[in-house]
């Protein structure tokens, strides 16, 4: 993998989708979409869309992501996404990695889920893109809010094949 995009919704969890990008390997070209409820402003970043720039060279199939991870997803963007709707970067990006058949993964930020929630991530699901909320395994003793995190990042990049040692795994 050498391109990723990280999209950061307005689904609670936005340090977690921070801390994510963050630890993302520095052999990677990292791309990073705020949307308008994200709490941060990151004027001085490199690499940093908002979601009106839906002209961004991400959002084309020639840019050639390899990959791309909504944390937090919430469920207007899950839904957005399942539908088509192209009608901000964050959607029409995870449009773009649908239809060039690219790795797209979901970390959906909500509980309970609806039966709606449920058949957006099942027909998702179905052709490809990969759920994967942030679900915690007490087997790696896990025992503060960091390790909580490390967990799940280190999960998330477990699916996008990248090398980690964020969490104990099991024995």
């Amino acid at each position: 993998m050498n391109k990723i995009i990280v999209s950061i919704s307005g689904a609670s969890g936005f340090s977690l989708g921070m801390k994510f990008f963050k630890l993302l390997p520095n052999h990677l070209e990292k791309h990073l979409i705020l949307t308008s409820h994200s709490k941060v402003v990151a004027e001085h970043e490199e690499n940093i869309y908002s979601e009106s720039q839906i002209d961004a060279p991400i959002s084309s199939g020639s840019f050639k992501a390899d990959a791309m991870i909504i944390i937090p997803c919430s469920m207007n963007t899950l839904a957005k996404v399942a539908v088509g709707l192209a009608d901000n970067l964050t959607s029409r990006t995870a449009s773009v990695m649908i239809k060039e058949r690219k790795l797209l993964v979901l970390a959906p930020r909500e509980l309970p889920f609806s039966p709606i929630h449920l058949e957006n991530m099942l027909k998702l699901s179905r052709i490809g893109v990969v759920i994967a909320p942030p679900v915690l395994g007490y087997y790696s003793e896990i025992k503060t809010l960091e390790d909580m995190e490390n967990f799940l990042i280190g999960k998330w990049f477990d699916i996008l094949g990248i090398e980690n040692s964020l969490y104990k795994r099991w024995d």
